[in-house]
């Protein structure tokens, strides 16, 4: 599988004292959904921004579309929603995709094409001759990422795209990304809210303090925290060599990092005393204690780090 964005040791300093990155290397594959995780500050924006030339690295090394970074033919083939984005409010939502459609170099027959497709897409048909300084905050992320998709890309940037929508738009969104996905496009999501991106990661890297302090698929990055838990009623079973909890007639006995041997062999050992499973669950570290254990482990490498320098967050977003 191929590396559509391909990074290594990338450094970016404003002034002479804020670090809002610090060497960060990662790759995104292929028709994946990407996810950049990370608290406010963290530098996740300046990345992207990176990306698309909007900002320049101190330091970089690293390919997009399988051209250096900065290329900007590459650019046509990227579609990028801002953080913030804003469209002129008395432009109309039909007249500002035909002006950032223009600003591509689509010809108005195709791009009248394309924006009632895209309108339809992200469900802003309705809206289409309404001024935007009359749209809400998640109208306007709508439009937004129409406006992403205009030139059909082939790589997507999105910076907080459900930031401003109500829970309806955010699963339609998500829908949404799941559709260009199987269509063979590949997104990275750039977000610090959890909720949004567990169900719909592919692979994703936790940034903290201008760093990748984890990178891979959530299942590969939770495996160290997976448990099973087996309950049962009627029977005491000496034998086990975890500790079980009795709660009245209920037991029930937690298997961290257990193999499914193992799960299956406490399951044989209860119905061997005749005892009655009433529950077998797998628990796997979510999300949010994933996160969690990133920020936690990035306190202790700049514990661990003589003179180590801190950025100042407000800046590195």
């Amino acid at each position: 599988m191929s590396h559509v964005i391909e990074l290594t040791d990338v450094h970016k300093t404003f002034g002479r004292k804020v670090l809002a990155l610090r060497g960060v290397s990662m790759h995104v594959d292929q028709g994946q959904i990407f996810c950049l995780l990370g608290p406010n500050g963290a530098g996740k924006s300046t990345l992207v921004k990176i990306l698309m030339t909007v900002i320049h690295a101190s330091r970089l090394s690293g390919t997009m579309l399988g051209h250096p970074i900065g290329h900007k033919p590459t650019l046509r083939r990227v579609g990028y929603l801002p953080e913030h984005h804003r469209f002129p409010p008395y432009m109309t939502a039909e007249q500002a995709l035909h002006y950032y459609g223009g600003l591509s170099h689509i010809r108005r027959p195709e791009r009248v094409r394309r924006i009632a497709e895209k309108l339809d897409l992200v469900g802003m048909t309705a809206w289409r001759s309404h001024k935007v300084g009359t749209f809400s905050k998640g109208m306007q992320q709508r439009l937004g990422l129409a406006q992403a998709l205009l030139a059909d890309p082939e790589l997507l940037l999105l910076d907080e795209p459900t930031d401003g929508v109500d829970p309806v738009g955010r699963r339609e969104i998500r829908d949404l990304l799941h559709h260009l996905r199987r269509e063979g496009r590949t997104i990275l999501i750039n977000s610090h809210i959890l909720a949004e991106l567990e169900s719909i990661c592919d692979q994703l890297a936790v940034v903290v303090k201008g760093r990748v302090a984890m990178e891979g698929t959530l299942e590969e990055l939770t495996c160290g925290g997976l448990r099973w838990v087996v309950q049962w009623r009627g029977a005491d079973v000496d034998s086990l060599a975890f500790e079980v909890e009795r709660e009245g007639d209920l037991r029930t006995v937690s298997l961290p990092n257990a193999s499914d041997e193992d799960v299956q062999a406490v399951i044989d050992a209860v119905r061997g005393a005749g005892g009655i499973v009433t529950s077998v669950q797998e628990f796997r570290e979510s999300l949010e204690d994933l996160f969690m254990r990133a920020l936690k482990d990035a306190d202790d490498l700049d514990g661990a780090v003589p003179g180590a320098v801190q950025g100042k967050v407000s800046k590195a977003t």
